[in-house]
């Protein structure tokens, strides 16, 4: 990003103090609406009793609201908060069936939200530390994951699962 865009990207934010409700802690939220219409990947990390840290990736796209569309649908998280509305690539099948699938199986209403689609990057990240991809929408050909992962079985989620759980993780 260029000066320019910086200067213009900081003069649309704003810096609130954090609702003591949910940030107990106190602090600042910035507060932008993103505007912009591009590519970009959502990625969640949920740590499961039982099981430790699994990875949740929706590749998709940023949506530009009506200003009165989006400012009723913000006021009903929290007004303080960044703002980019998503829209998942969907495939007709399990958790990315709709939109409204893949809400239904993501870990809380957050993401962390990275510029293009580099879903594939992360499996094979993950995969290197051995952290189990249980939800994503990458085409099947651009994943890579080590040959050792055909071992654990032809459902490649399931053999993620396994793979993590015999070779342990990386860093504990």
């Amino acid at each position: 990003m260029s000066k320019s865009d910086i200067d213009a990207c900081l003069s649309e934010t704003t810096w609130n103090m954090a609702d003591l409700g949910y940030f107990r802690g106190g602090g600042y939220s910035s507060r932008f609406l993103t505007r912009a219409e591009m590519p970009v990947t959502m990625m969640r990390l949920n740590l499961v009793k039982g099981l430790g840290p699994v990875i949740q990736i929706a590749e998709g796209w940023t949506v530009s609201l009506p200003d009165e569309v989006s400012d009723i649908l913000w006021k009903r998280t929290d007004y303080t908060w960044p703002c980019t509305w998503f829209t998942p690539r969907v495939t007709g099948e399990g958790a990315f069936k709709t939109a409204y699938d893949v809400m239904n199986n993501w870990g809380a209403n957050h993401g962390a939200i990275s510029y293009g689609h580099i879903g594939a990057d992360l499996i094979t990240m993950c995969s290197m530390l051995r952290i189990p991809v249980c939800m994503h929408n990458v085409p099947e050909e651009k994943i890579f994951r080590p040959a050792s992962w055909n071992a654990f079985g032809m459902d490649k989620e399931g053999a993620d699962y396994r793979a993590c759980s015999a070779y342990g993780p990386l860093y504990k």
